[in-house]
């Protein structure tokens, strides 16, 4: 197989497959030779944030000249993206060495009559070889879904584990209840590894809290009393900790969500437990220049991408707007949503918080998508602004230019298969 060959193999997966027990991806580790042994892992899980997280982990790991591999999910363009050597997707190349080692692998176990890996399965598998075949120190882990029943939760003794922001979603899976979702999410924690979790929700701080008692794990809580935001601008958001050791120093990232400082702080507060030295200068200036794409992220002059898909998410979107300079022009939305969201709660968060001149819905590529035309109708369920519908997201990008003018904003949210579509499309468009 070549390269595209294998990407094809990969994305064909979902047809034949189902998800297997921990067991059975134990099982495929230790056929790739336990990828994971004599490397630190740190297991990343939440609803919100994880790969901000993660990635904020990753930028100061580096920083501190470690020896780093990064696992994430979803994909927004391109699959290389979830392995990350040293901080750069892996190669094609390596990508497809790394293919055939574990094919080779899934061939063997089928003829023994063990199940075909899940997508997800077969890519964590990748990466955990893609890192050893590296030689990576560090290995920052982002569950793809939950973490109880992850196959990300093989791994039985990382070094930390993290829980970021927790929120309403995937509740056909994970629960109908934050008590629920929370003790999913929470089954990452592990006999006494440190815990570092976002308590700002505070159903689920107190099931992190009990599952980290019962399981002897110290842990650590960070809230939005850690902090105090001090200017937030149209390229950078500053910040100080409310700590004494901190309390002249003030942070700066180059990102404009407010959600973000919990995040940064979250990474900040891991990273000091694996390398209790302590490098404020370094560490300010690593996260300034951390990048990752589809948070806030201003695409092009006034327009931003944002992978908000969820209520909690759109609720720290609408707090991020709302806190950001006022500016003269006019405010537009572009909005899609998939099925299994709940996103007439969502649609609801940003019509009657947010003042907003006009709404574009469109379409995702997906079949989970949901009708643009559904959608705008609650959308005028809510508000009295302009709705335009364009089921095609070219149509519906121009239309949204359009409708901003030379001195609007435009943000683009409501699901991640949106960021990724508009992100293809705009790295197409011809440049002026």
């Amino acid at each position: 197989m070549n390269y595209q060959e294998s990407v094809k193999y990969i994305l064909d997966i979902p047809k034949f497959t189902v998800k297997n027990h921990l067991t059975h991806t134990k099982e495929f580790l230790l056929r790739l030779g336990n990828p994971q042994v004599g490397r630190k892992v740190i297991h990343v899980a939440g609803t919100n944030g994880k790969g901000s997280v993660c990635a904020y982990i990753q930028a100061l790991l580096l920083a501190e000249k470690k020896r780093t591999g990064f696992f994430s999910s979803p994909h927004l363009v391109k699959i290389n993206e979830r392995i990350r050597i040293n901080g750069e997707e892996i190669d094609d190349e390596t990508f497809l060495a790394v293919f055939q080692k574990v094919k080779t692998t899934v061939d063997e176990m089928e003829k023994d009559g063990l199940a075909h890996p899940t997508f997800f399965e077969f890519l964590f598998g990748m990466a955990m070889t893609a890192f050893a075949m590296a030689d990576m120190e560090y290995i920052v882990l982002e569950t793809g879904l939950g973490g109880r029943l992850d196959a990300t939760n093989a791994i039985d003794d990382p070094v930390l584990t993290v829980i970021t922001a927790v929120g309403m979603d995937h509740m056909e899976i994970l629960g109908d209840t934050i008590e629920k979702i929370a003790a999913e999410k929470g089954g990452i924690i592990k006999r006494q590894v440190p815990l570092v979790f976002d308590g700002n929700n505070v159903q689920a701080a107190a099931v992190f809290r009990q599952i980290a008692e019962n399981c002897g794990a110290p842990c650590r809580k960070i809230t939005k009393d850690a902090y105090e935001i001090q200017e937030i601008t149209e390229k950078y958001i500053a910040f100080s900790k409310r700590s004494a050791y901190d309390e002249d120093t003030t942070w700066r990232l180059s990102n404009t969500g407010c959600y973000q400082v919990d995040n940064a702080l979250l990474a900040l507060e891991a990273v000091q437990l694996l390398l209790p030295k302590r490098h404020p200068k370094l560490w300010k200036d690593t996260l300034f220049h951390v990048k990752w794409p589809g948070r806030m992220e201003e695409i092009l002059p006034g327009v931003y991408i944002d992978g908000a898909h969820n209520e909690n998410a759109v609720e720290r979107f609408v707090e991020t707007v709302k806190r950001r300079p006022v500016h003269g022009g006019r405010t537009v939305i572009l909005f899609s949503a998939v099925k299994e969201k709940e996103y007439e709660k969502m649609i609801a968060e940003l019509c009657q918080n947010l003042s907003v001149d006009s709404y574009v819905i469109t379409t995702v590529e997906s079949t989970r998508k949901v009708d643009a035309g559904e959608l705008a109708r609650i959308v005028r369920k809510y508000t009295d602004s302009e709705v335009t519908v364009r089921e095609q997201l070219e149509e519906a990008w121009a239309e949204m230019m359009k409708q901003k003018g030379e001195d609007g904003i435009a943000y683009c949210l409501g699901s991640l298969y949106l960021v990724g579509m508009i992100k293809e499309l705009v790295k197409g468009e011809p440049e002026c």
